[in-house]
């Protein structure tokens, strides 16, 4: 007994980690080695999903559909709204929209309870059938089939036992025909036969379990597609919501609409001006400069070009989400706003931010990031030219535009502490970022050096403005912004109105020749006589905080503004003849 006992241990110290065991394995070829191995995981994931998906039911299992949707909890908050409805006027909008809303919490409770009902009968109740019958069936096969095979090699070390004692008494002197011979004989017999019968149980035995196998492989594909039911079940249920949800809300804002407009539907245009291409924008405005750069950059001019740490101080979130709200739906009410320069600067990064391609665009990036990497200056600048020309005629305008105001921007740099270094590393990531790719470590690191170089890119742009974007600029171009506009800093005169523009003398060596402006014409009469009124002038003095500028000193460089304030600096605010004649810089 001791000896049985010692050997069924020896066998289950030999059973492998994957189930492969010696009683089993000189029975099955290779392929059923891995079938067999893939039982135990079969049973335990199914399982293991059949418990969590049950858990994740919020009806009464197994209760049919009536049951079912009085224990949703979305039937109980329709119940709530039913019953709050009776309390309010039926045709008050509140009363409309909670009786709405009662219906449509009750369709989705519906919708939940058909849910839960296909997923109970199309994968609940296979994965039970398949974790508590089907595959502990097979598995208890195979344990009966190693308890035979066990039993059979025991009785099969017996009879080879009895056999040797049995000849080995015959030839210790035993007499055939005694006692202990015949004893011994009749044992042997006794053993062949219950080794012939538990053969034929082990073969009957292995038989049954290599046909479980084969079953077990041919419906893999069938216990695999439970799992795809339930994404089936869920897609579908997400469907039938979505659905119902669309149609029910479409009537609710309708009818809402109707009576007194929502401030979500009041901010629908929102939509349009941000987060949209700058194209579709401008189509859609008729436009030619994006509505949040003009307004940004002209409230800025106004009140914040002497505003420490602009474009790099963050706003409060209210204000800015207001701002933009105002942006979308009344631009003209966006006086109230210029007191905080820090969320008009935040208004306009955000702009940028949210465009789906950058203002310098993804097919330029890859030469944006070669100009950047030459290292002499003036074969960079001649690089940024090139690029630039390449850029189509809403971003070139634009990217312009915005280039001419950052560099007016860091004119103040002193009081501002905005170089265009700071405004670059600020606004840089906002104007220009690779697209997007699926990739490893070393393209993020690609991506670290590709931001220093975006950097380098918009700081040459902003201090080469004059050069790379030749002419003056009106930064009122749409006219909209006047009352924001202050006369002496920004010019919003019509352009009939506009006094004659000094051009600025661009030597022709140094412009691209898509973008090398007109020669300038000859100044007019009036424009003399003009300029003589204004130097005969009586001096007056300059509000507080301004300082009067020298002579030479107007930002749009090469001409002369002796006498001149801000105001009356035509080569400052009017559209210059090298403008006007090349249809890819005029603003």
């Amino acid at each position: 007994m001791m000896k049985r006992q010692l050997h069924r241990m020896r066998q289950l110290a030999h059973t492998g980690s994957l189930g492969r065991t010696p009683e089993t394995a000189e029975f099955l070829g290779e392929d059923l080695l891995q079938v067999e191995q893939r039982l135990e995981p079969a049973k335990r994931a199914s399982h293991n999903v059949h418990k969590r998906l049950q858990a994740c039911l919020q009806g009464q299992s197994g209760a049919d559909m009536d049951k079912r949707v009085k224990k949703l909890p979305l039937m109980a908050l329709s119940t709530a709204m039913a019953e709050s409805f009776k309390e309010l006027d039926p045709d008050s909008s509140m009363g409309k929209a909670l009786e709405m809303s009662c219906v449509i919490q009750n369709q989705l409770a519906c919708i939940v309870a058909e849910f839960e009902m296909a997923l109970e009968k199309d994968v609940l109740q296979p994965l039970s059938r398949l974790s508590e019958e089907e595959l502990p069936a097979i598995l208890k096969r195979k344990k009966s089939l190693q308890k035979l095979v066990s039993d059979w090699n025991t009785l099969k070390s017996r009879l080879s036992q009895a056999a040797k004692n049995s000849g080995g008494g015959q030839v210790l002197g035993g007499v055939p025909g005694s006692y202990s011979h015949i004893t011994t004989a009749n044992k042997v017999e006794t053993l062949k036969e219950e080794e012939e019968e538990l053969k034929r149980k082990v073969e009957q035995c292995k038989d049954e379990y290599l046909a479980d196998l084969y079953h077990f492989a041919t419906k893999e594909d069938t216990y695999a597609n439970y799992f795809i039911h339930i994404l089936e079940i869920q897609a579908d249920y997400h469907r039938k919501s979505l659905s119902s949800l669309d149609t029910a809300l479409a009537e609710l804002r309708e009818n809402h609409s109707q009576a007194d407009p929502s401030p979500s539907m009041m901010a629908a245009p929102f939509s349009r001006v941000y987060g949209v291409s700058l194209g579709i924008h401008l189509q859609e405005q008729g436009r030619d400069i994006a509505l949040p750069i003009e307004a940004c950059v002209v409230m800025l001019l106004s009140e914040g070009m002497k505003e420490e740490g602009l474009f790099r101080l963050a706003a409060g979130a209210s204000v800015l989400k207001r701002l933009k709200q105002t942006m979308a739906s009344d631009p003209c009410s966006l006086g109230e706003f210029c007191s905080d320069p820090h969320a008009v600067a935040g208004a306009l990064k955000s702009y940028l931010r949210e465009l789906p391609e950058p203002l310098m665009t993804f097919d330029l990036y890859d030469d944006w990031m070669r100009a950047a990497s030459l290292k002499e200056p003036g074969t960079r600048l001649e690089a940024l030219r090139e690029v630039c020309s390449h850029l189509p005629y809403e971003n070139l305008s634009n990217l312009r535009y915005l280039m001419k105001f950052l560099a007016r921007l860091a004119e103040e740099q002193e009081v501002n502490k905005m170089t265009p270094s700071n405004i670059a590393i600020v606004l840089g990531p906002n104007l220009l970022w690779p697209p997007e790719k699926e990739g490893d470590q070393a393209q993020l690191d690609a991506a670290s050096v590709s931001s220093i170089q975006v950097v380098g890119v918009v700081e040459a742009l902003i201090q080469n403005a004059d050069t790379l974007f030749p002419g003056d600029i009106n930064f009122n171009i749409s006219g909209l912004f006047s009352a924001l506009a202050p006369q002496d800093k920004v010019s919003n005169r019509p352009a009939s109105e506009e006094l004659p523009t000094v051009a600025v003398p661009t030597t022709a060596t140094t412009l691209a020749p898509s973008l090398a402006p007109a020669p300038a014409p000859a100044p007019t009469p009036a424009s003399v006589a003009t300029k003589e009124r204004v130097r005969g002038a009586p001096q007056t003095s300059l509000p507080q905080g301004q300082q009067e500028r020298p002579r030479g000193s107007c930002p749009s460089r090469g001409h002369d503004s002796e006498g001149q304030t801000p105001s009356t600096c035509p080569a400052h605010h009017a559209t210059s003849p090298a403008t006007a004649q090349d249809p890819r810089l005029r603003d």
